[in-house]
């Protein structure tokens, strides 16, 4: 064992007990989507705890505007392409919109295709409404994460990014949803764009661990879409912090290239046979 780390933090292979003895010793929990091998791959290597193939597939690969035309075989060809590279991380898959809402006999058969392709374990939005399909899962041995708050895929009907539980009806349907999740089995919950001092109080009611995204500080741990966190558009949510400038650094590669080949600078016979 390297010195500094410890077999809580830093697990050979990162599994769902985990997730639980994290919370127990006060360490928090790291979690970055990923929708290829290389790049799970690279975030693998750098010791994050667990790798979420999220619907946001659609908007930061597809360009679509939310995630609602994520399907089942978007999200199943994703996992088995992140799953090849790992081989720390826990491997999170989304079930896109549609595929789990109807019964938890559908909510089965889309994950059983998920896990099929390589994940550890099935993340579904909602609270109270999809408690009888966390507890399918569980039940025949399928690990769940939860997800509150602003759940992207009810956007309509939530009008938008917006943040849940300001005030104090709309805080107690969260604190509901979130206990409904913990008490129909999952093994933690992503809390969305949720007040601070809710998601904080939330984090201390729940023995299962909280993963914050928009959340504040006080969660068990955090999540952010990759592309987000480097800065691949220019665009970002205000509660993203920026961990690097990889589109800047893309766009100079790219340039440096072009030039490069139109110069006639690039290759030379050192790049031959």
């Amino acid at each position: 064992m390297t010195e500094g780390t410890n077999s809580t933090s830093r697990p050979r292979r990162f599994r769902i007990a985990h997730l639980a003895e994290a919370k127990s010793h006060g360490d928090k929990l790291t979690m970055l989507t990923a929708y290829d091998s290389m790049t799970a791959t690279i975030f693998d290597a750098a010791g994050i705890d667990m790798l979420l193939v999220g619907d946001s597939i659609g908007t930061t690969v597809f360009g679509e505007a939310n995630t609602l035309g994520v399907t089942l075989a978007d999200m199943v060809r994703a996992t088995k392409s992140v799953s090849t590279g790992p081989q720390r991380a826990l491997i999170v898959s989304d079930l896109p919109f549609g595929t789990y809402e109807t019964s938890p006999e559908q909510a089965f058969t889309s994950a059983v295709e998920l896990v099929r392709a390589g994940a550890n374990a099935v993340k579904l939005e909602g609270g109270v409404r999809v408690v009888d399909q966390i507890k399918k899962l569980v039940l025949n041995g399928i690990p769940v994460i939860g997800h509150i708050g602003f759940t992207p895929q009810s956007e309509n009907i939530l009008s938008g990014p917006r943040v849940q539980g300001r005030g104090d009806d709309a805080a107690d349907r969260v604190l509901e949803d979130a206990v409904a999740v913990q008490e129909a089995g999952a093994s933690a919950v992503v809390l969305e764009m949720v007040p601070a001092e809710l998601a904080s109080r939330i984090t201390s009611i729940l023995q299962i661990p909280t993963i914050g995204i928009g959340a504040g500080p006080d969660t068990d741990g955090q999540v952010l879409v990759w592309s987000d966190m480097v800065n691949m558009t220019g665009w970002q949510p205000s509660f993203v912090q920026r961990f690097g400038e990889v589109g800047a650094a893309l766009n100079t590669a790219a340039t440096d290239y072009i030039n490069a080949v139109k110069s006639k600078s690039f290759p030379t016979r050192e790049h031959s046979f």
